[in-house]
């Protein structure tokens, strides 16, 4: 996928400016596909120069007037171009199943730190996920379309941190009862 598709569909959600786009990314399409806020302005100026945003300037009382970026016909034609075609499955690289596998050949106990470390990473994510399904998604058999759709990409993620904190601690499991000590 590239960033125009994500920046599309975040912008199809809500018009916005720049800064307000690479906010959203930090707060949750950062999650699934993440963008430096350097990218997004980058590929934001292409994207009107190709005619897929429509841009409006808008007036701040104390501040700069600021660019808010909408939709165009064009854009939305290549996002519906771009859904029409198929994806291949993702390909995952994953540093810490290599360095699981690689600690066959030293002491197991070494990587317990680091699993701990990942694990910890992944339950701060699934509360994240947690309280933004609560706050976001309280009845979810009243949710429109869209919310419908949202609450379904969430859901996957909190999906995914919990198999992964699952996997995780078989990992810690495994690595315990392989130690020198033991």
């Amino acid at each position: 996928m590239a960033l125009e598709h994500a920046i599309l569909v975040s912008l199809l959600e809500q018009p916005g400016s720049g800064y307000e786009l690479a906010r959203r990314f930090d707060r949750s399409i950062g999650y699934f596909w993440t963008a430096t806020h350097q990218q997004i302005y980058r590929v934001l100026k292409r994207m009107e120069n190709d005619g897929w945003v429509d841009v409006r300037e808008v007036a701040q009382d104390g501040r700069p007037d600021k660019k808010e970026y909408s939709v165009a016909e064009a854009g939305r034609s290549a996002l519906s171009g771009w859904l029409r075609d198929p994806v291949e499955p993702e390909t995952i690289r994953h540093d810490l199943a290599v360095k699981i596998r690689a600690v066959a050949f030293d002491d197991p106990s070494a990587l317990i730190a680091e699993v701990v470390r990942h694990r910890e990473i992944h339950v701060a994510r699934l509360e994240h996920f947690l309280e933004g399904e609560k706050r976001d998604f309280p009845d979810p058999g009243a949710l429109g379309t869209r919310q419908t759709l949202q609450h379904a990409v969430l859901r996957g993620g909190i999906a995914f941190q919990r198999m992964h904190i699952e996997w995780l601690d078989d990992v810690l499991a495994t690595l315990h009862r392989l130690r020198p000590d033991n």
